[in-house]
């Protein structure tokens, strides 16, 4: 870890970059900066280890949200689902500044919400664009049954890629949870993967060593978020 405050990532503050000077604050420019991608990534494992334990830090979201109201340097970018069990500010301690989140159903991208990575990482200067599914996603439970419903037909289009190309030699059916799982896993390597293929922004940031994109899965039982890249 960097010296100084950056040395307290993860580990105590209102905010989850912050150290204990500054507990009841929202994430600086100059602390986000100090950081590599790497260390963004462990705090939120970090985060999430709290969280399971019982043992989210004792913030002050008043405080954190005057500290924020004149800028914003949110370390991460979070493309994850809407389901209401998954929220990935609560799973992995976070405060109010500490990401940006994009959320829709089944964590898909599209060209919205790769402007808005784009926005976030090039301008705003996140360092990591994480996309996070979980277990028993009702999202790709759809794909894998083919519902059709108005405009969401056309979003779980997008994850039925997913559902073809995942190798499963149980029952493919979205009554088993199993095979849901293994597609939701899927979707999000698919996801990483269409991210650098159709952002060209972030291909070139990544590239450079300036940003990391991975993706995560969150367990809805047990609440641990696994990283993978």
């Amino acid at each position: 870890m960097m010296a100084g405050r950056a040395a307290a990532v993860g580990v105590s503050g209102g905010s989850l970059f912050l150290a204990d000077e500054a507990r009841a604050d929202a994430l600086t420019k100059e602390l986000r900066d100090k950081l590599t991608p790497d260390q963004i990534i462990q705090a939120m494992k970090n985060g999430n280890k709290r969280f399971r334990k019982g043992e989210r830090k004792e913030r002050n979201y008043l405080r954190e949200q005057r500290a924020s109201a004149s800028g914003q340097y949110p370390a991460a970018a979070l493309l994850s689902c809407i389901d209401s069990r998954a929220p990935a500010e609560v799973i992995m301690d976070l405060g109010i500044g500490d990401i940006f989140n994009s959320r829709v159903a089944g964590n898909i991208e599209n060209p919205d919400i790769l402007g808005s990575i784009e926005f976030a990482c090039k301008l705003a200067g996140a360092k990591v664009v994480l996309v996070m599914g979980h277990t028993a996603c009702g999202a790709i439970k759809g794909a894998i049954d083919n519902a059709e419903l108005g405009n969401l037909t056309g979003l779980l289009a997008k994850i039925k890629p997913a559902v073809e190309t995942t190798t499963y030699s149980g029952e493919r059916s979205a009554k088993n949870y199993a095979f849901v799982d293994a597609v939701a896993r899927k979707n999000v390597e698919l996801t990483v993967a269409n991210i650098r293929k159709d952002s060209p922004v972030l291909a070139a940031l990544e590239s450079k060593g300036s940003i990391k994109i991975a993706g995560a899965m969150y367990n809805l039982e047990n609440g641990a978020v696994e990283f993978f890249d």
